[in-house]
């Protein structure tokens, strides 16, 4: 039955758009997009502008988290007339955070021929600029909103055995996270992507602490979307073997003949503590150093 299905039914073709852009759209993805019946559009009006651009005439179709799956069996009755479906988001690959999973998943449950045409995705294209290892990784989409959720994310990340993690973040929210990050895993490493492949690109690199003071450093922060890749370190040192944070600073001021203040600036960019935590750290030694006096 699936194979008599499968002859006369059209295909349905996830292709990839450009995150930024314009130029990163494939040839083929162009000629799939000018050949479709129908485009199964994220947001109709988010995809004009390129649509405009090829001079695409073919009837475009909403379907986004919100209605998705009341729209799968229309799209798949449009499939087995015949008919060519192109499936695309908003910018970058379908399916990846955003929608297209009902959708493909009926469509080969129904012997219908999914094709993937390839082309930009935020999250691969940061971690190929990452420089962290890539042998195996893992994708957890978007940050959870809510703070349990959020050290729920951070304790799965720390005991998981993939080491190297990708998600998204919005531009009003990218701070928050770094320094939720610098708090639960000080010592890990980032790297930071926004507004990839756009005029206006930015990388942050470096340990939360240093990715925080930067980002909070721009007054543009809070435009663009971000990719996070951040490396998480084998093993975290125990209770017993971590300096405490006041041998810390102690160190850093007698090697740097600084103050407190600067010596907690400078060790919170370690990583190796929190800077609330160094602070009150600071605020013992200095009633040691007094009690000394």
């Amino acid at each position: 039955m699936i194979s008599d299905i499968s002859r006369i039914a059209g295909t349905l073709y996830v292709v990839a758009t450009p995150i930024g852009c314009l130029d990163d759209l494939t040839p083929r993805a162009a000629e799939t997009l000018k050949t479709a019946d129908i485009i199964a559009a994220e947001d109709t009006r988010t995809s004009y502008p390129l649509l405009s651009k090829l001079g695409v005439d073919a009837k475009l179709i909403s379907y986004h988290k919100f209605n998705e799956r009341s729209r799968v069996e229309e799209l798949l009755d449009k499939l087995n007339s015949g008919l060519n479906i192109a499936l695309i988001s908003d910018a970058g690959t379908p399916c990846i955070s955003d929608p297209g999973c009902i959708l493909v998943e009926a469509a080969a449950a129904s012997g219908i021929k999914v094709v993937a045409v390839c082309g930009a995705c935020a999250a691969i294209s940061a971690a190929s600029i990452s420089g962290f290892d890539l042998t195996s990784f893992a994708f957890y989409g978007f940050v959870p909103r809510e703070n349990g959720e959020i050290k729920k994310l951070w304790d799965k990340m720390l005991t998981d055995s993939v080491k190297t993690a990708i998600f998204y973040e919005s531009p009003m929210r990218i701070t928050s996270t770094v320094a939720s990050v610098a708090e639960a895993i000080p010592s890990a490493k980032l790297c930071v992507c926004n507004d990839l492949t756009k005029l206006h690109e930015r990388i942050y690199r470096g340990s939360p602490a240093e990715v925080l003071a930067e980002l909070e450093g721009n007054p543009n922060h809070k435009k663009g979307e971000y990719s996070i890749v951040m490396e998480i370190p084998d093993i975290e040192e125990s209770a017993e073997d971590k300096p405490l944070p006041e041998t810390l600073l102690f160190d850093y001021i007698l090697k740097n003949d600084c103050s407190i203040k600067q010596a907690v600036a400078a060790v919170t960019a370690s990583g190796a503590y929190s800077k609330k935590e160094l602070f009150a750290a600071g605020v013992r030694l200095k009633d040691m150093l007094a009690d000394e006096d």
